[in-house]
């Protein structure tokens, strides 16, 4: 039984290169390791190019797109904020306090790979991923 009737369920006939989209629009998280926003750049054209071609494609790509921004760019930057406080108030040892809340920001983007991979193998296999908390949102603004 499918929840979210505006959606495709998992099995509905999607095609190779459906999930083979829906999978790279995820995986793009990877780009940022090495360009910064890569991914969510590269998840938007893949929702641009899909929206109307491919409602299961454009769902994740948006979904992946929506999903890096939250976790890849604002954790990115507070983490870099609370590392920067941190050293400047390293002086004053109120700086120092800092530095636990620095590492945990600093480990959401990490996380969020992890998290990238886990929903593009769930895409390659035809499944409907959804992400913590922004799947559910994508999905009442998606239909």
């Amino acid at each position: 039984m499918n929840e979210h009737p505006s959606l495709p369920p998992s099995e509905a006939g999607l095609s190779a290169e459906e999930r083979q989209w829906a999978m790279l629009a995820h995986l793009s998280v990877l780009l940022n390791l090495v360009t910064g926003l890569g991914g969510p750049i590269a998840a938007f054209l893949i929702y641009l190019f899909y929206r109307e071609r491919s409602r299961y494609v454009a769902f994740h790509a948006l979904q992946s797109l929506v999903f890096q921004l939250f976790a890849w760019v604002a954790a990115g930057a507070v983490a870099g904020i609370t590392w920067a406080l941190g050293l400047a108030l390293t002086a004053l040892v109120v700086g120092v306090c800092l530095y636990p809340f620095a590492c945990l920001f600093t480990l959401i983007p990490l996380g969020a790979l992890v998290y990238g991979i886990v929903a593009a193998i769930a895409c390659s296999r035809g499944e409907d991923f959804r992400y913590w908390l922004i799947g559910d949102w994508v999905a009442a603004s998606f239909g």
